[in-house]
């Protein structure tokens, strides 16, 4: 009894210790034999199992994975003779032999569709042509009919089907080649239109407001393509939270509905900061410091927008600047924009702007506008200061084109915005008549060249590289320092004072790497460098002059009720950590 004990006992550890081993098998290699058309690697790759441990259900498993994977790719002839599992002499691992026949290829030889008329037909053959006496590869085939069904969505017919009713497979015996015939049912359904366009949400925009942004007339066909862009144009208001995909469905009267909803966003904001520059010696006052800066867009709930800005960038140079935009003219894709500028240049002279801009939305991401402008520049005190400018009016004109295809305008992760203005400025000198000499041209023409481009482009979630290049040029006659560009801070070369540098050629880049923190927000590191170029002006003793600067930082973006906020922190080529500089600003808001 106690020996019959002793064995079950030695038995039953002897099945514990074959398990524990059997568990601890490693698949260390797999062979394919009788492959002719795959690799050995598209075979491990699609059983998946090296370095894997081995489980009794191994070769359905392996039957399974390579069946599937040999009729994706339109081998439906193939055999699997055998899987063999080879246990290494410790027992601690397994190769695996599979021996298997691909066979032949099936090709496409017909296509049968019922419930087309004639005029379809030539659609949905043109379609199915590139299929015919190619491997049947199932995946193609719902790759077309996707097609399919999309350019019937785009015309009318959001609910037409395509359903495979039967496949006929069969062997020609004269080519010897597999070769299968598919049976389709093809449904049309009703034409669809839009005959009603609901909007929820909007409790301050005006309902024509956002029906004029989606360019869609009542009863028109319903177009799966153009129902898909009306979440971007209507972002681009920038008066709502990210818009979806609007819903459509048919009443009970059988009419068409378009659904809108939208989240309205604050759309007004202010910005002011205030700063105080205490003197540096007895003689010298203190003096203060400033930028307000206030916007409201969707006026009314109208699409208007007014916005007022003003800086004091030191003790004696300040700027002012008031916008209006009043956006589709009688109902027209026609925006036109008013602008009123003042810069005082320290105790140099003040320069006033005037500005008209006509701007014709030919697409949802392309534009064209007219410019004109008038322009006063007037010195300070010239009797005592003596010659800096000449007090001038300027006749200004020009056109710009613009194409903008971002996804996002505050936030993009991906396309492009480019602006390419061309302006003609012909100017009147009238004064100071103490430095107009006989050789004064009193009627000089200058020419400009502008140039923006923004290009954005997400590799890796989060991770948005973006890059800029920005060109300014100008040519003609008896330029000032008035007429030239300026470049330094915020928006152009950070890590250097607000509008630092002038010349009459500019070039810059900026480079930005971008991490997404949130939908409407973002850390970023970035390189700025610019290349400038003044001109010699000898009225007042300026030689021609270049140079070349860069800055560099980290910062981040981020939403805030007054707007998108910007912070960041710059470095002046040459300085110092110490010495950077930090730069804010609100992006983007009229």
């Amino acid at each position: 009894m106690i020996h019959l004990l002793i064995v079950k006992l030695y038995f039953l550890l002897l099945l514990f210790f074959l398990s524990i081993s059997a568990i601890a098998q490693t698949i260390d290699n797999v062979k394919i034999n009788g492959n002719s058309d795959f690799l050995q690697s598209d075979y491990i790759n699609w059983i998946n199992l090296n370095n894997k441990k081995y489980f009794d259900t191994i070769k359905d498993t392996i039957n399974q994975r390579i069946s599937i994977n040999l009729k994706r790719n339109g081998y439906y002839n193939f055999q699997i003779d055998s899987v063999l599992s080879l246990i290494s002499a410790d027992t601690q691992k397994v190769e695996i032999n599979i021996f298997l026949n691909e066979g032949n290829p099936t090709f496409v030889n017909s296509i049968f569709i019922q419930n087309l008329d004639s005029v379809d037909q030539q659609t949905v053959d043109e379609k199915f042509e590139l299929l015919f006496n190619k491997p049947f590869i199932i995946s193609e085939l719902e790759a077309t009919f996707s097609d399919l069904l999309k350019e019937f969505e785009n015309n009318g017919f959001p609910f037409a089907s395509i359903n495979i009713e039967s496949l006929f497979f069969f062997f020609d015996s004269t080519n010897e080649e597999n070769y299968v015939d598919a049976y389709l049912k093809f449904s049309k359904n009703e034409i669809s239109t839009i005959d009603t366009i609901i909007i929820r949400g909007n409790f301050k925009t005006e309902n024509f407001v956002i029906i004029r942004e989606l360019r869609m007339n009542k009863g028109e066909n319903y177009s799966q393509e153009k129902i898909d862009e009306i979440p971007n144009k209507l972002n681009r208001l920038r008066f709502f939270e990210q818009v979806q995909t609007p819903k459509y469905f048919l009443n009970s009267q059988n009419k068409g509905v378009l659904q809108i909803d939208v989240v309205e966003k604050s759309t007004n904001s202010f910005d002011g900061v205030l700063g105080y520059i205490p003197a540096t010696n007895e003689k010298d006052n203190g003096y203060f410091t400033g930028l307000a800066n206030i916007n409201l867009r969707n006026l009314f709930g109208t699409g208007r927008a007014l916005s007022f800005k003003w800086s004091k960038l030191d003790r004696n140079s300040q700027e002012l600047e008031v916008k209006y935009l009043e956006p589709w003219i009688l109902n027209l894709p026609i925006n036109v924009g008013l602008m009123l500028f003042q810069r005082q240049q320290d105790t140099t002279y003040i320069q006033r702007i005037l500005n008209a801009n006509f701007e014709f939305l030919a697409t949802e991401s392309f534009s064209s506008a007219l410019t004109f402008s008038q322009e006063y520049t007037i010195p300070t005190n010239p009797e005592e200061r003596g010659f800096t400018v000449f007090n001038s009016i300027s006749t200004n004109s020009g056109v710009n084109f613009k194409y903008d295809s971002r996804d996002d305008i505050f936030v993009p992760t991906k396309g492009f915005y480019l602006l390419n203005a061309y302006k003609h400025s012909a100017k009147k000198i009238i004064g100071p008549d103490i430095f107009i000499t006989k050789s004064t041209n009193k009627n000089p023409n200058q020419f400009k060249v502008e140039l923006d481009l923004f290009l954005f482009k997400s590799f890796f979630i989060r991770h948005i590289p973006f890059v800029s290049l920005h060109l300014r040029e100008l040519r003609g006659d008896d330029i000032e320092i008035s007429d030239m560009y300026r470049i330094g801070g915020n928006n152009t070369l950070r890590g250097y004072q607000e509008d630092q540098f002038t010349g009459s050629s500019l070039l810059w880049t900026n480079v930005e790497y971008r991490y997404l923190l949130g939908r409407h927000s973002y850390t970023f590191l970035f390189a700025d460098i610019a290349y400038y170029k003044r001109i010699a002006i000898p009225n007042i003793n300026l030689t021609e002059f270049s140079a070349t600067k860069m800055g560099y930082g980290f910062g981040i973006t981020f939403e805030t009720a007054l707007g998108m906020l910007a912070v960041s922190y710059a470095i002046a080529e040459g300085d110092s950590f110490s010495k950077g500089k930090i730069h804010f600003g609100l992006i983007g808001e009229f």
